[in-house]
C-alpha cells in the first residue's frame, strides 16, 4: 500500500470511529442526546412558548445555534470524543474489582452479612435508588468542589465560559474535568455495587427503561435537554426544594456570582438545601434578562486553544506560585 494511503487511513480512522461514537449518543438512552429526550424536549420548548406567547423563531435563533460559543460547544464535543477514540483521556474499566473490594472492607469492619432474603424486586428496588442517589449525590459533591478549589475551577471555567446554552452545552468540558467525572462515576458505581453485594450478595441488578436507570430516564424525559438552553422553565417553589428545575440551572450559568455558586445539583435538589446553596427560580424576577457566562470581560476562552491550553496554564502557576513565594522568602 502506497505510504499516502497509510497515512490517510492513518488520519481518517480515528475521525470516522469518533463519528460513530458520536452517531451512537442518539440511539443510548444513557446519553443525554438520545433521540427521545430531545424530542421530549423539543415539545416542551413549544408548550412553553406557547403558554408565554413567545415567538417560536427564538427557539431556532441563529443568534443562539451559531454563536460562536455555541460553534465552540459543537467543536469541543468532537474533540474530546476524538480524545477519547485515540486513548488520550483514559476510559477506566475498574468498577468490579473497585466494588468487590469495597464489598470486603465492609465484611472486614462489620463482619460477615449473611444475605438479606427479600423479594427479588425489593432488592432490584433498592439497588436502582441506591445507585441513583449514590450516583447523584457524588455528582453534586464534585461540582461543587469543582467550584470551591481554585485549581478544580480553572478546569470548570470551561464550562461556564459558555456565552449561550444549547444541549451540547453539557458536553463543553476540560478533558481534566472530563476524567474527574469518569473516576467519579467508578467510585460512586462500585460503592452502590459494594453495599448491595454486601446485604443482597452478586446478583444485582436494576429497573430500567431502554438500558437507563428507571430514575435517570424520568429524569432525562423532564426536560433534561432545557437545562442548557433560553427555555425558562420552573417547576415551581414546591419541587423546586426536591428537583432541580431547568431554570435553576440556568440561574446556575447566569455570570452573577451569588448565582455561579448556588444550584450545584445534577437532579435533586436535596444536596444544595443541606450544603445552604440552593436558589429557586421565583427569586429571578426578570430571566430574560440573566446574562450567561463568567462576565464581557472575561476572554481567556475565546479561542479553542485557550479553552484546553489556559486551564492547564492558571492551574500550574496556582500550583508553584506558593512554592516560589516560599523559595523567596527562604532566601
Amino acid at each position: 500500500m502506497p505510504f499516502i494511503f497509510i497515512m490517510l487511513d492513518a488520519l481518517l480512522t480515528p475521525l470516522l470511529v469518533t463519528g460513530e461514537l458520536i452517531a451512537t449518543y442518539l440511539v443510548d438512552a444513557n446519553q443525554r442526546i438520545y433521540w427521545l429526550y430531545c424530542v421530549i424536549a423539543v415539545v416542551m420548548a413549544v408548550m412553553v412558548f406557547h403558554a408565554k406567547k413567545l415567538s417560536y423563531k427564538a427557539l431556532l435563533s441563529p443568534q443562539i445555534w451559531w454563536h460562536q460559543s455555541a460553534r465552540h460547544d459543537y467543536v469541543i464535543f468532537f474533540i474530546n470524543r476524538l480524545l477519547k477514540t485515540l486513548g488520550v483521556i483514559p476510559v477506566l474499566l475498574v468498577m468490579a474489582p473497585f466494588a468487590i473490594g469495597f464489598s470486603g472492607w465492609l465484611e472486614d469492619v462489620f463482619g460477615a452479612q449473611t444475605f438479606l432474603d427479600f423479594p427479588s424486586w425489593l432488592i432490584i428496588g433498592i439497588f436502582t435508588l441506591v445507585l441513583f442517589v449514590i450516583d447523584d449525590f457524588t455528582r453534586f459533591l464534585l461540582h461543587y468542589l469543582l467550584h470551591k478549589i481554585p485549581f478544580l475551577w480553572e478546569f470548570h471555567k470551561v464550562h461556564h465560559s459558555a456565552k449561550v446554552l444549547t444541549p451540547i452545552t453539557i458536553y463543553r468540558s476540560h478533558p481534566v474535568e472530563s476524567l474527574l467525572y469518569s473516576a467519579r462515576m467508578i467510585l460512586s458505581q462500585g460503592i452502590a455495587v459494594g453495599i448491595c453485594y454486601y446485604f443482597f450478595g452478586p446478583t444485582l441488578s436494576m429497573f430500567d427503561v431502554l438500558g437507563a436507570n428507571v430514575f435517570v430516564f424520568a429524569f432525562n424525559i423532564m426536560g433534561s435537554n432545557l437545562r442548557h438552553s433560553h427555555v425558562w422553565l420552573s417547576w415551581g417553589e414546591n419541587l423546586e426544594n426536591v428537583f432541580i428545575s431547568p431554570a435553576q440551572h440556568q440561574i446556575h450559568h447566569s455570570d452573577k456570582r451569588i448565582h455561579i455558586d448556588c444550584n450545584f445539583g445534577s437532579a435533586l435538589a436535596i444536596w444544595d438545601k443541606l450544603f445552604g446553596c440552593l436558589i429557586l427560580a421565583n427569586t429571578v424576577t426578570s430571566p430574560k434578562d440573566i446574562a450567561f457566562g463568567l462576565g464581557k470581560s472575561f476572554k481567556e476562552h475565546d479561542s479553542l486553544l485557550s479553552v484546553y491550553l489556559k486551564p492547564c496554564i492558571n492551574a500550574i502557576k496556582l500550583l508553584i506560585t506558593p512554592l516560589l513565594k516560599l523559595i523567596k522568602s527562604t532566601r
